[in-house]
């Protein structure tokens, strides 16, 4: 399956290609994981300037008003250049809840914020099943207040404001936002395996201001459905980046006196690792096109979870035979495909694992024949 990108999108993936070319090669990357926020405010500061960070931002908020499409076509080049910058928490999660259930005066608070870069949200809603959300909300005189706790919220020991989903007595689950250094927050950060900065965060009265514009639940759905979305075509971009240096190592290592990628049993490993990967890529772009309402398929439950299930084992599978077929060099830290599985680890974990998905689709179909 191919897509024609039009004018606007061609130019923003190759203006984002080459600034990841230039800004994001292995060395700087290992440069930019051990600063304090995690990632290069001067790259952050670049995307924005690029329209990036405005992607799922409607245009009169200053963003470009772009849908599943170009968030996918965005994310996958992220992934290609193992990217730690907080674009997932913040302008796909974050800026597509404030843009679904945001009142007026919260988006024009935040959403031209978040486009020019100026501002990072993270996304505290961990949770599989909404039913499960731990955290309560409480209405007073003084608004409303959260109790709870949200563990391993992506870059959330940073960010400027916390989108929480919390329980709200005879309401259901309804979507919060939280000023990150308010009284009542507390934030314990650490890093996951891959270097992206994660925080536990506990909530003690914190107070909080709903976002009013999702009274039926819609809108906590749908951002997960776009969380989803983006998190399968980064997948996709790491399985790439792993597959050229695969390729790239096969044709210049030498062993024995020819090169390794002589060896036929190698060449069919490298060819199924790239089956999967363009058997990822098109499900990716059919899920995308699906959430834009582009194509026949129905964007339904079923095929968010086929997506996240299938591209999590791909890019599992073939991030682990490149490491393989690199040999002892693929196990060590300096370098850089050894960071492909673990970014992978990191995103099969974003809105539910690759086993969650998969019981979902287990369960449905168990229904269906009932």
């Amino acid at each position: 399956m191919n897509l024609q990108l039009n004018d606007v999108q061609q130019q923003l993936l190759d203006s984002l290609s080459r600034l990841l070319g230039r800004e994001y090669n292995f060395e700087k990357r290992q440069q930019y994981v051990v600063h304090d926020d995690g990632h290069s405010a001067q790259v952050w500061s670049a995307l924005a300037e690029l329209g990036v960070l405005g992607a799922a931002v409607p245009e009169e908020f200053g963003g470009f008003g772009g849908n599943a499409v170009d968030q996918m076509v965005i994310s996958q080049e992220l992934g290609r250049a193992l990217s730690l910058e907080p674009y997932h928490s913040t302008a796909v999660t974050a800026a597509a809840a404030l843009a679904a259930a945001g009142s007026p005066a919260q988006k024009a608070r935040l959403l031209p914020r978040i486009a020019q870069g100026e501002m990072k949200l993270a996304w505290a809603h961990g949770e599989a099943l909404t039913e499960r959300v731990s955290v309560q909300a409480a209405s007073g005189a003084g608004g409303w207040a959260l109790f709870g706790s949200k563990p391993c919220v992506v870059h959330g020991a940073a960010s400027h404001y916390l989108l929480v989903s919390a329980q709200v007595p005879g309401s259901g689950v309804r979507l919060f936002l939280v000023d990150g250094n308010s009284v009542g927050v507390q934030r314990e950060g650490y890093r996951l395996i891959d270097g992206t900065p994660a925080a536990d965060v506990r909530l003690d009265g914190a107070q909080a201001e709903l976002l009013d514009g999702d009274a039926n639940g819609t809108a906590l759905r749908r951002v997960v459905e776009v969380g989803i979305n983006a998190a399968c075509a980064e997948m996709v971009g790491v399985m790439q980046g792993a597959c050229d240096l695969t390729v790239d190592y096969l044709k210049t290592r030498k062993q024995f006196g020819k090169l390794i990628g002589a060896n036929q049993a190698l060449q069919h490993r490298a060819v199924d690792m790239l089956v999967a990967l363009e058997q990822s890529r098109s499900l990716s772009l059919s899920l995308a096109l699906a959430l834009a309402g582009r194509n026949d398929l129905a964007a339904g439950a079923d095929q968010v979870h086929a997506a996240k299930v299938y591209i999590g084992r791909a890019a599992r599978q073939v991030t682990q035979e490149a490491i393989q077929m690199h040999g002892g060099i693929g196990m060590t830290e300096e370098y850089a495909v050894g960071h492909y599985l673990r970014r992978v680890l990191v995103l099969d974990l974003l809105h539910g694992d690759t086993q969650y998905h998969l019981g979902c689709l287990e369960g449905r179909q168990y229904h269906q024949t009932r």
